[in-house]
């Protein structure tokens, strides 16, 4: 009987009930001043837990919603700064096109006011020839018949001149 010789394992029933009855008491104590503050700040702290994950649940779903009206934003600036390119652009080419036909009149004014002035020019250069063309067939006339004319005379023959010239030729020019 080696194992009754050591005292830790004989059975005492004194020491027994007593060591039931501090179980009992500490268990007691224990349930009623440990294990209930215990467990209450461990369910304060699932239920702060919880509550941390939904908040972060929350907040990850309304970072998306942001991030997908961001980018809803972004594509409709995108698309006005297109068109706003677009009609300035075409403002653009409008102003140009605009610019060119202005130019453009302007210049078949000054060559319209040109032609009328080299006409102008012509027709008074034509009309001096025939003064001077005049002048001399009467001054010829009188030196060859040797006598001064009349007026009507003057008058004949300057049309007789004149109309034998040919000044087709000058207005063409």
């Amino acid at each position: 009987m080696l194992l009754a010789a050591s005292p830790l394992i004989e059975v005492v029933p004194g020491l027994m009930i007593w060591t039931l009855v501090c179980f009992g008491i500490t268990f007691f104590v224990l349930r009623k001043y440990a294990f209930g503050p215990i467990q209450k700040m461990i369910d304060e702290r699932r239920d702060r837990i919880r509550s941390s994950i939904e908040e972060a649940e929350h907040a990850r779903d309304e970072a998306r919603r942001l991030l997908e009206e961001h980018k809803q934003l972004i594509g409709q600036a995108k698309s006005e700064a297109g068109a706003i390119l677009a009609e300035a652009r075409k403002v653009a080419d409008a102003q140009r096109e605009r610019a060119k036909e202005e130019a453009e009149a302007d210049r078949q004014r000054r060559l319209e006011e040109t032609r009328k002035q080299i006409e102008a020019e012509t027709t008074r250069a034509l009309e001096q020839i025939r003064a001077e063309v005049a002048e001399l067939a009467l001054t010829a006339a009188s030196k060859v018949t040797g006598k001064v004319l009349d007026r009507d005379d003057h008058r004949k023959l300057i049309e007789d001149a004149v109309g034998d010239l040919d000044f087709s030729a000058l207005e063409r020019a």
